[in-house]
């Protein structure tokens, strides 16, 4: 982490210390119920990839479901942190380590769990997993591969909704709805948005302007919140595309 910055650069320090992976990393593996809260969100909003994972290893899904859950229970145990020596680094990799690592030794263990069991786990949304997972193309890839593509479309669908979610508290989600085709890269036919709307084209374009930089924005911060410093966001961007696009 940066020591002394200036100007916005000292703003975006600010902001970048309070991102949840970093909070984590900064306790070490201590007693901080802060880094304890963090860590749980992280594992809420990234709980899928690890569960398509453990499917493309070929585990039917109440055993792929008992073993995810099984694993959160122990990943948010107070004191796993500190064994796991997660060090510096980006979530998405620390977490896949820490399933391997769970599957490896504690195999057995993890399928004698009675899902709940009286412990603390991320809830997991079953049917909503096992329908996403029938969606997972039939091909070859490695359960390495489906968990790095489905850790990148993790995280766009979390920047949409937000984005969704902004539009709505100020009335206007149908406008977002009109204009997202703008974010994925598909021909924008802006005289016919703009006649949907009731706008000009000119007003169109610079709606589309300004959407493409707000989820540029919201990319760059929910990506920070998954690494343990800023000189990584740019790297792991490039990671989850190349995971999309491969």
């Amino acid at each position: 982490m940066p020591h002394t910055t200036h100007g916005s650069d000292a703003r975006d320090a600010v902001r970048f210390e309070a991102t949840r992976w970093s909070i984590v990393v900064a306790a070490g593996g201590a007693d901080s119920e802060r880094a304890h809260r963090a860590l749980k969100h992280l594992c809420a909003a990234y709980w899928y990839p690890l569960y398509a994972f453990v499917r493309r290893q070929g585990q039917s899904p109440h055993d792929a479901q008992d073993l995810t859950q099984a694993f959160f229970a122990r990943l948010l145990e107070r004191n796993f942190l500190g064994d796991a020596d997660p060090g510096k680094g980006r979530f998405r990799s620390f977490l896949l380590g820490a399933l391997k690592h769970f599957l490896s030794d504690e195999w057995n263990r993890a399928r004698a769990l009675k899902r709940g069991g009286g412990v603390r786990f991320i809830a997991l949304d079953a049917e909503s997993a096992e329908t996403r997972h029938k969606m997972e193309p039939a091909d070859e890839s490695s359960a390495e591969s489906v968990y790095d593509r489905r850790w990148a479309l993790a995280l766009l669908d979390r920047v949409l909704r937000r984005i969704r979610g902004e539009f709505a508290r100020d009335g206007k989600e149908h406008v977002f709805e009109v204009m997202k085709s703008a974010l994925t890269g598909a021909k924008i036919a802006y005289a016919e948005i703009a006649v949907h709307l009731g706008l000009t084209e000119g007003a169109v374009r610079t709606a589309v302007h300004r959407l493409r930089i707000r989820y540029r924005d919201l990319l760059r911060a929910e990506i920070a919140e998954t690494v343990a410093s800023p000189a990584e966001v740019d790297a792991e961007m490039q990671h989850l595309f190349a995971a999309l696009t491969g």
